[in-house]
């Protein structure tokens, strides 16, 4: 009983850490599997073991270990079946000539390496007890691993799903995972029999099983689907039998000769790849495996990671050989074959790296390799360094090779960039058009939002557009949602609701002008605030929002878009009036005030029935505040149609804020700077209150702005004769 005890307690360490851990390599946007795999690593003697030896034992002591063991299993187990399951034929239909080649050539140049490494480090840090042939495959086997799960969480994170690039990807690692585990199982048999000969009798065996699930067992599996359509979901006496299933299948292949996984990985694979089905049968099972089970087998296997066996400067020597030979191999490979095929450089070397993910992979491997004893301690902590590098620089090699910028915008629509216009000489000019990119969180719901864009953005002098975005946020890298095949899914549903939503906008000219952008994204701030300088927006329109874990209504996103966008923002607080025919802007005379007049002269210029008052509140015997140099200038500007319809009002009170709220009563919009003055602070860390934002009566607009540059009024401004009298209050 005390040893089950402290198995709970274990469990209950490494599920905490692994969490925190991998949380902590997604905030450096990195896999939260790499975080896990460390975590793994801490626990063991490389971290844990080395600064608490004593505490180290006590908690893990080695009669635990068999426990551990059985549960990392089971999980490796489901997980295989997982990334059967999620190994979709679709991925097999882009490019598969060029695809077929480049992964089979990505593979052969790192195992034909690996082998030439085998004939060094075999008498170096293997013995008598493991045939060369043996550990040969087994380290060709590890440098040839290309992690298919990882691979693909990376290419829909990056929004490559849709490109050449992303395509290619997907179907080479598609392909070389199928070789891989195949090379990986002649290797394994190759190692319980001793030579290759010997593994011969287990290879055929393998053969007839594989070909006895993809018919008989295919066969089987499409009836439990059809059932499955029929009666539109999943018991739990049918998930009962895939789990039998899975099991079975496991137990066959190790029987015959290989290993457990191989089994569980075919049944996952022969299901039948129906939407719904695939669907619910992995959301079902992915949790319990991924956030309980998996953590143990990387809590198992860094209790084997050993750094400190690397004690010598030619052992150190000897893993950075491993680390080399395996980038290299892999890399060179899929770079010269990508070229052969007619990729482009920039491309090639793109796929090179996507193809160097190890991952959880190649961990799988390792310790199946450490279980036989093929590998020995020390070659397995190398092997293990190397799978971490490996993965670990894939986001930032390909965001470095293939930066975003380069990545095609997932636009409904092609992008009316920009505008001829034909001068007094004769020659033509290229007109950019206003944007306004508009977070949308929830289609449903955010219809003001997307018609204040419109009505602030779009006239008949200057072309317009408004991009609504849209962010499809993913938590976890293994999530089923995450797959390419249903971020595609997600994404064209999500696009369906931006289109139904646009369709309600009135009038219904502004319409073709809305151009929905949806994309997937691991950091909503900071991809909004990436894609707002890709698409040079003039503007960050963005809806509030309660913040889960604090009081001030500009915290969470939407403050970190206030304090982090290269460009202007404007948070809308929308209570309910759909009218948009009398404006107020409170002024104080700085350039946060500044944009929020500038936006109120747009939306006058574009409304002609719509009026605006300018409320200046000063204390008792305070000059006013005067209107800035530039605004001044703007103002001269202003057709006498657009000034008659403006009024700058100056009151005396001891608190501003007060005055605006009883001003807001009798207007529709109320458009504010992030100032001191109205309780609001452009940084809106809570310091300062946001007293404004809660008893506005009207509908709040609230300003930052980020540069004195951007023009939002130059593109409409029409000419008047000089002789025509500024604005007097």
């Amino acid at each position: 009983m005390h040893t089950v005890i402290l198995v709970l307690v274990e469990v209950l360490i490494v599920i905490g850490l692994s969490r925190l851990v991998g949380l902590a390599f997604r905030s450096i946007k990195q896999p939260l599997v790499i975080g896990e795999i460390v975590a793994g690593i801490m626990l063991g003697p490389s971290l844990f073991g080395l600064i608490a030896p004593h505490l180290a034992v006590t908690l893990f002591p080695p009669e635990t270990f068999p426990f551990l063991n059985v549960l990392s299993q089971v999980g490796l187990i489901f997980f295989m079946f997982l990334i059967g399951l999620e190994l979709n034929p679709k991925y097999l239909g882009g490019q598969i000539e060029v695809a077929v080649l480049t992964s089979h050539v990505s593979i052969l140049m790192p195992f034909s390496l690996g082998t030439l490494l085998a004939v060094v480090l075999y008498p170096l840090v293997s013995d008598a007890s493991v045939s060369f042939t043996a550990f040969a495959l087994f380290l060709g086997a590890a440098m040839s691993i290309t992690a298919f799960p990882v691979l693909a969480r990376i290419i829909t994170e990056n929004n490559l799903q849709g490109t050449r690039l992303g395509t290619l990807a997907l179907t080479c690692a598609a392909v070389d995972d199928v070789t891989a585990w195949c090379l990986l199982a002649v290797a394994i048999a190759v190692a319980r029999t001793g030579d290759f000969a010997g593994a011969i009798p287990t290879i055929i065996a393998s053969i007839v099983y594989i070909g006895l699930i993809l018919t008989a067992g295919r066969w089987f599996l499409q009836r439990l689907a059809k059932h499955y359509l029929r009666t539109r979901r999943l018991s739990q006496l049918l998930l009962a039998g895939i789990y039998m299933g899975v099991v079975a299948s496991a137990l066959i292949t190790e029987l015959i000769g290989i290993h457990l996984i191989f089994g569980a990985f075919l049944l996952g694979a022969a299901m039948p790849k129906n939407e719904d089905l695939v669907r619910e049968l992995a959301v079902k099972t992915e949790d319990f495996v991924l956030i309980f089970l998996l953590p143990i087998f990387f809590a198992y296997s860094g209790l084997k990671t050993q750094i400190g066996l690397l004690n010598r400067p030619e052992l150190w020597l000897l893993c950075a050989l491993v680390l080399g030979v395996a980038i290299a191999g892999k890399y060179v490979g899929t770079y010269v074959a990508a070229r052969i095929s007619g990729i482009n450089k920039r491309e090639a070397s793109a796929l090179s790296w996507l193809m160097n993910t190890r991952g959880l992979t190649e961990l799988i491997v390792l310790n199946i390799g450490l279980e036989l004893g093929v590998i020995s301690p020390l070659i397995f902590t190398m092997l293990v360094i190397m799978a971490l590098v490996t993965t670990f620089m894939t986001s930032p090699l390909l965001e470095w090779t293939y930066p975003k910028k380069l990545i095609r915008l997932d636009v409904v629509e092609p992008e009316l960039e920009a505008q001829t216009a034909t001068s007094a000489t004769g020659a033509e000019t290229y007109i950019r058009p206003y944007r306004i990119l508009v977070p949308v969180a929830n289609p449903s719901t955010q219809k003001g939002l997307l018609q204040l864009a419109a009505s602030i953005a779009l006239n008949s002098q200057h072309p317009a557009v408004v991009n609504p975005l849209s962010l499809i946020e993913f938590e976890e890298d293994y999530a089923f949602e995450s797959t390419p095949v249903e971020a595609d899914r997600l994404i064209a549903q999500r696009r369906q609701q931006l289109e139904e939503l646009i369709n309600t906008l009135e009038p219904v000219e502004i319409r073709s002008h809305v151009r929905p952008i949806v994309r997937i994204s691991s950091n909503v701030a900071r991809e909004t605030a990436q894609i707002a300088a890709l698409k040079q927006a003039d503007l960050i329109l963005v809806g509030w929002h309660r913040p889960a874990f604090s009081s001030n209504r500009l915290g969470g996103r939407v403050g970190q878009m206030l304090t982090t966008a290269p460009v202007d923002v404007a948070v809308f607080i929308d209570k309910g009036s759909d009218r948009l025919e009398s404006l107020l802007v409170p002024y104080s005379a700085n350039i946060h005030d500044d944009l929020a007049l500038i936006i109120a002269l747009r939306l006058l210029i574009n409304r002609e029935t719509c009026v605006l008052q300018v409320l200046q509140v000063v204390p008792e015997n305070q000059l006013k505040d005067e209107l800035s140099y530039e605004l001044n200038t703007m103002m001269e500007k202003l057709p006498s149609s657009v000034r008659d319809r403006i009024e700058i009002k100056i009151i005396e009170a001891p608190e501003p804020i007060q005055a605006v709220i009883q001003a807001s009563e009798g207007v529709d919009l109320t458009i504010a700077g992030t100032s001191r003055a109205w309780g609001i602070e452009r940084q809106t860390l809570g310091r300062y209150t946001d007293q404004l934002a809660i008893q506005c009566s009207s509908s709040l607009l609230i300003t930052r702005r980020y540069s004195q540059v951007t023009a939002h009024l130059a593109s409409v401004l029409t000419e008047v004769s000089s002789q025509e009298p500024t604005l007097r209050s």
